[in-house]
């Protein structure tokens, strides 16, 4: 929790308690849970959570279609009595807007050992819990397999990285002119993959899937693990959600599951999630802090060979 919140924290507290007392909660005690890309506001005494899209990338319209499609499979997930941090079922369940942007108001969980604190501690212990969670993915990827609702291919790609790089031509940051030529050739690829997918890789499993790394957006309870944080919700193959997961991880989800994971697709998935996380530089004069935090990311992306589609479509 940010216990000094800065004027963005503060401005979408404000807005937060606003839509919120308008939708007849009281807010008397508002605090703010997280402030990165999203700022999380605790309407408390009430049992709600707004999130306040503060680096939404995008027209408003945009981020208001993704909202409504996170409130409808998480909703779906909740419904159907699955581990997630649903809707509030105090307001509709519909985005809201206000100040120019739009929020979603969600329920409020009490987490048990956050992720946090282990970041502080011994990469082990860490690794195991990732480990562990990643077999809870399978479950989630079972659940999410009978969602009836559609959803776009990959769409935390395509488009969403070719709009950011097109951003970083005219703010590069830390990016060479070599660096933006090869991220273009890469999202090149990932056009084409997103355009052909089923020809490329047949024996692929496309399904609805969380889209950001279930195992890292996931909340410990003192009642179980729930879920969270649908924003990039989408249709692909598992192995998007399985990304840096580890070795042990990827074995325990297939016992889990079931079924093999491509090493050759995850690999190209991880590439893919690389050239995200270079698409995120576009935050950085908004956001400063995380110019450090995404410099190791660009290293690794810059020692990676380039992304390339080896397997030829079907005749």
């Amino acid at each position: 929790m940010s216990s000094h919140p800065g004027s963005r924290a503060e401005h979408a507290l404000a807005l937060a308690v606003e839509a919120g007392r308008e939708l007849g909660l009281r807010a008397d005690r508002p605090r703010v849970l997280h402030d990165v890309f999203s700022v999380l506001v605790h309407l408390a005494p009430e049992p709600v959570v707004v999130r306040v899209p503060a680096l939404a990338v995008g027209t408003v319209a945009e981020l208001i279609e993704r909202q409504q499609r996170e409130l409808a499979v998480a909703g779906w997930l909740a419904d159907t009595g699955f581990p997630v941090v649903g809707p509030s079922p105090l307001v509709p369940r519909e985005p809201v807007g206000a100040g120019g942007t739009s929020l979603t108001f969600w329920e409020y969980v009490t987490e048990i050992e956050p992720l946090r604190d282990l970041l502080q501690g011994d990469s082990g212990t860490l690794t195991d819990r990732f480990t562990e969670q990643t077999g809870w993915t399978a479950e989630l990827h079972a659940a999410l397999a009978d969602y009836p609702g559609e959803l776009p291919v990959l769409s935390p790609l395509v488009p969403a990285i070719g709009l950011a790089l097109a951003e970083l031509r005219s703010e590069p940051q830390a990016l060479t002119p070599a660096d933006l030529d090869r991220a273009d050739r890469e999202y090149t690829v990932l056009e084409a993959l997103v355009a052909e997918f089923p020809a490329r890789f047949p024996q692929a499993r496309l399904q609805p899937l969380h889209g950001d790394s279930p195992a890292y957006n996931l909340l410990r309870t003192a009642d179980g693990h729930r879920f969270a944080d649908f924003e990039d919700v989408t249709v692909g193959p598992v192995e998007w959600d399985l990304t840096f997961t580890g070795p042990r991880a990827i074995e325990v989800y297939e016992r889990a599951s079931g079924t093999r994971v491509d090493r050759t697709l995850l690999d190209l998935m991880e590439g893919a999630r690389l050239l995200q996380g270079l698409s995120a530089l576009t935050v950085v004069p908004k956001v400063p802090e995380l110019g450090p935090m995404l410099a190791p990311l660009i290293d690794q992306w810059r020692a990676r060979k380039p992304l390339e589609l080896h397997h030829r479509k079907s005749s």
